[in-house]
């Protein structure tokens, strides 16, 4: 009997959708920050264990959509809630039982496909606290199960894939036994990048930057890849300050992503690094389709 089918990781912005991702598929294929809403696009990660085939979708985090870009972010989510066998609400132990998990509840009211709660960053309260916790989020929504674990100190991700494991059904692999996820390495690239503007920048720069690669071009003969990518932003002081002075900030963003990408790769690294304006684009659609970010 082979057992194969569609997690979805859901919840708010920031309690750690992305670490869970990379946990459970043993990887780094998804990018991770302390700022909300670094994830835009569904990522999904591919765990292949003997006779079955967990295929794992992180999912922006669920906010108020306000501009094109968020609601773009928001319809990925809510996609992963028709696509998916079971459904992981993933909240965080610190924030207790958050009206923004309250709202995403009440969403999931007509959901027939199993949802399980994982309680997650409990290295971060009391031991004791969690049975209360844990009650009160079942009292809230008729959950199939309920667990608790830390991602980032991966505590509990064992655990975690037992239960799934259980709950998975039948069917084939839908992905070959070493993919890890359907993501392009361009892709990949493109979002390393991004993290590192996001790590290094402030204020509204991280939120309105899209990186997109132009070039992508690997000799194995020599190990080495060379990439050349271009940040967009919306307004010009925004460039400014990407680039910085001298171009301090834009080598220290490049130097910072080619490590990154010598890891993910196990290559040597060319990167060069373009900034570009694109007034107002995360309310342009048309943009938005150029930069990766559709309705599909």
């Amino acid at each position: 009997m082979f057992k194969s089918g569609f997690i979805g990781i859901i919840g708010r912005p920031n309690v750690g959708k992305s670490t869970l991702l990379n946990a459970v598929v043993g990887e780094r294929i998804a990018i991770t920050t302390p700022k909300p809403q670094t994830t835009r696009n569904r990522i999904t990660g591919i765990r292949n264990v003997p006779n079955g085939q967990m295929i794992f979708l992180d999912t922006p985090g669920i906010h108020r959509a306000d501009t094109p870009l968020n609601q773009l972010m928001v319809g990925a989510t809510t996609d992963a809630f028709r696509m998916a066998d079971l459904l992981l609400l993933l909240v965080e132990a610190p924030a207790g039982l958050h009206r923004g998990d309250l709202a995403i509840l009440h969403g999931l009211e007509k959901i027939r496909r199993p949802v399980i709660l994982v309680i997650n960053k409990t290295d971060l309260v009391p031991a004791d606290a969690l049975p209360a916790l844990t009650a009160a989020f079942r009292e809230a929504f008729p959950f199939a199960d309920a667990l608790a674990l830390s991602a980032l100190k991966e505590r509990g991700i064992d655990a975690l894939l037992d239960t799934l494991w259980q709950l998975l059904p039948e069917g084939p692999p839908f992905f070959p036994e070493d993919q890890m996820t359907d993501r392009s390495e361009r892709f990949v690239a493109a979002e390393i990048v991004r993290e590192q503007v996001i790590l290094l920048t402030h204020k509204e720069i991280p939120y309105s930057t899209a990186v997109v690669v132009d070039t992508f071009r690997e000799d194995e003969a020599k190990k080495l890849i060379s990439i050349q990518a271009t940040i967009h932003v919306e307004r010009d002081s925004q460039k400014g300050i990407l680039i910085g002075k001298g171009g301090g900030m834009l080598k220290r963003i490049g130097t910072a992503a080619r490590l990154e990408m010598e890891k993910f790769f196990a290559a040597r690294i060319y990167l060069e690094l373009f900034v570009r304006v694109q007034k107002d684009w995360t309310h342009d659609k048309r943009m938005l389709r150029e930069f990766g970010y559709s309705e599909k």
